[in-house]
């Protein structure tokens, strides 16, 4: 029997029974057992308020170090740049769709619009300091209106108002719609989706990808989970990953990171950063992950040194 801890949303859900299926098809029993972390507890704050880096995980990594559970299931776009001591990442299994989607009230919607599918004035609902970084970059003309809560608690939100759009990660919309148990409370006909070119609107560092977390010294469930490891998933997100280190080395800031592999055989890195009043956006390519996000992270601190 493997013990899998996950929050108890409905994203949540969805994934962790994603890598349950993929552990059972291989012969293993999963026994799920839910975790209420900080950050579902506190559905009012911003994250800025509650600290954001771990508020998702860090109740889960406590279970995975006292042996309450043997492996945890994160969205990689939670977790801090470095795991705690005796916690190894020893699975990446298929990433998602890493850009982000905006969902509209119809009456807002401008298709004619190329930036943000938007009529002017509409508002927009997000808790990210990073979406909102990128919105009043590209818009001037829009509200930005705090927003907390899960999928189908933000797509109600919506509906309610006083919000015109939101914006969600395109692969957690995917994951709930493929789920026949939550795709009707995250059903959404009567809503305008856009996705949002990640290379423009940069996502969160690990954004639709899932990341399967057990104890360093575990060597039999480290082999276990090698099993439905992803490389060509792991190997852009060591570049985002860096990034995100460097960055949270040296302060809390909007920030966004997303690597792909190009046609070459290279990677590109694509990074936002703002500094004060400036949002920055840095594309590289290279062939090595961790010199990439080291030279992207180079020319983001030049830039800040230089305004």
């Amino acid at each position: 029997m493997i013990r899998l801890g996950t929050r108890g949303s409905a994203l949540a859900r969805t994934q962790s029974e994603d890598v349950a299926r993929k552990l059972g098809e291989a012969g293993y029993e999963i026994e799920i057992r839910e975790i209420r972390t900080a950050g579902d507890r506190d559905q009012r704050s911003r994250f800025s308020e509650v600290g954001a880096a771990g508020i998702f995980v860090r109740e889960i990594e406590t279970a995975l170090i006292e042996d309450r559970i043997d492996i945890a299931v994160h969205s990689y776009k939670d977790l801090p740049s470095m795991s705690p001591e005796g916690l190894v990442i020893a699975s990446i299994p298929e990433r998602l769709d890493p850009a982000d989607c905006l969902v509209a009230r119809p009456e807002s919607f401008d298709a004619e619009r190329p930036v943000l599918n938007l009529c002017p004035g509409s508002t927009v609902a997000t808790g990210s300091a990073r979406r909102r970084a990128l919105i009043e970059e590209m818009r001037l003309d829009v509200e930005l209106l705090p927003l907390r809560g899960n999928v189908p608690t933000r797509l109600a939100k919506l509906r309610e108002g006083p919000a015109d759009a939101i914006i969600l990660a395109a692969a957690g919309l995917a994951r709930l719609d493929r789920n026949p148990l939550t795709s009707t409370a995250v059903k959404r006909d009567d809503l305008h989706e856009t996705r949002l070119d990640p290379r423009t609107f940069v996502p969160a560092p690990g954004q639709g990808a899932i990341a399967v977390q057990c104890r360093t010294d575990d060597a039999r469930l480290r082999e276990v989970l090698a099993g439905i490891h992803d490389e060509g998933a792991a190997l852009p997100l060591r570049a985002e990953r860096r990034l995100l280190g460097h960055v949270q080395g040296s302060c809390d800031l909007p920030f966004g990171a997303w690597c792909e592999l190009v046609e070459s055989g290279s990677l590109a890195l694509h990074a936002a950063l703002k500094i004060d009043d400036n949002l920055m956006l840095v594309h590289e390519i290279g062939d090595e992950a961790e010199k990439l996000a080291d030279r992207v992270w180079d020319l983001l601190s030049e830039g800040a040194r230089t305004r």
